[in-house]
């Protein structure tokens, strides 16, 4: 299990991020861009438009994801979660039984309430589904800035192997077979990280963001608890570590879509060109967690805020006249 040839599908800031952390660790690394016209433009430019500034690694091998993903031994999809699907069924002609496909995307599928290890399994079912999360600014990761996230696959070894190949001394790779674990923290975080925003967005104040964060993470807790998740994954990198990560910094999409919402001067989080996965979840975490019996008042104002069924004043009134209770 050497995994040295990589293929990172998807050329946006995250994809080109990782492709830079994974040729550093002394991979051969392909970075596949949806079309010939992308992939040339990037070649020619040295760089992601996702990523302006920030040079691709000149041993990185762009291509579009037309010409085929031949000869692979692991294939990174750093593309959004409602994307997934379509993607990893054009590849599932080209995967080898056992073929490592790593989601990096954070969210659930609207309408199937699949999470993306299942949509790969479904979509691929000769593929190995994997799954890359944890606190991470493509940015900071494209740049070689310390980083640490954790990747889940269903068999130990297969995971350290994977880590160990794509993991360096500045990009620290944190293995576990807690596939779903992995997957709730990711995609519960990106909802929390709207309201953490809309706080800020408001000035609502450091201790109310404080509030926020830790009645956040009591919530994904509970969610993770009834959908299977083992607590130590949602007290790590992935859960707890992210959650942090993403209500603390406007370099958080997320976060800056909340902030934007707060001070009443967003649109809708999708059509910006940079897309704030939690507000496509939102509604999905929502949906499962009423399903399951998940107390989640937070996360249930931030879907009703973002489709339109709730000021961010009457969200915030609504919290914060909720009856007193024991904390847990």
């Amino acid at each position: 299990m050497s995994f040295q040839r990589i293929a990172v599908v998807g050329a946006g800031a995250w994809g080109t991020a990782l492709a830079n952390v994974i040729v550093r660790a002394g991979r051969d690394v392909s970075l596949y861009a949806r079309d010939r016209a992308t992939a040339s433009a990037m070649a020619a430019s040295g760089e992601s438009p996702r990523l302006p500034g920030v040079p691709v690694d000149a041993r990185i091998a762009i291509r579009a994801i037309t010409e085929g993903l031949n000869g692979q031994d692991a294939i990174l999809l750093a593309i959004p979660a409602q994307t997934l699907r379509p993607v990893a069924t054009g590849l599932a002609t080209v995967i080898t039984r056992g073929l490592p496909l790593i989601a990096c995307s954070k969210g659930i599928e609207r309408g199937t309430h699949q999470f993306v290890t299942q949509v790969i399994a479904e979509c691929a079912p000769a593929a190995r589904p994997a799954v890359l999360s944890g606190p991470s600014f493509a940015d900071d990761v494209a740049r070689g800035l310390p980083t640490a996230v954790t990747l889940a696959a269903d068999d130990d070894a297969i995971a350290a192997s994977l880590a160990r190949a794509l993991g360096s001394p500045t990009f620290r790779v944190y293995h576990s077979t807690d596939m779903r674990g992995v997957e709730i923290g990711g995609a519960a975080k990106n909802v929390l990280a709207i309201a953490a925003g809309i706080v800020a967005g408001r000035a609502l104040g450091a201790s109310a963001t404080a509030a926020l964060v830790t009645r956040g993470f009591a919530e994904l807790f509970r969610f993770g608890q009834a959908f299977g998740a083992r607590p130590e994954t949602l007290t790590g990198l992935s859960g707890l570590g992210d959650l942090i990560l993403t209500c603390s910094s406007p370099q958080s999409r997320n976060m800056s879509f909340g902030i934007a919402l707060g001070r009443g001067t967003t649109t809708n989080g999708v059509s910006t060109g940079k897309l704030a996965e939690g507000v496509l979840t939102a509604p999905v975490l929502v949906e499962m967690a009423q399903s399951g019996g998940v107390e989640m008042p937070i996360a249930t104002a931030v879907a009703a805020v973002v489709a339109g069924q709730l000021s961010v004043d009457d969200a915030i009134e609504g919290l914060l006249n909720r009856p007193f209770r024991a904390e847990g």
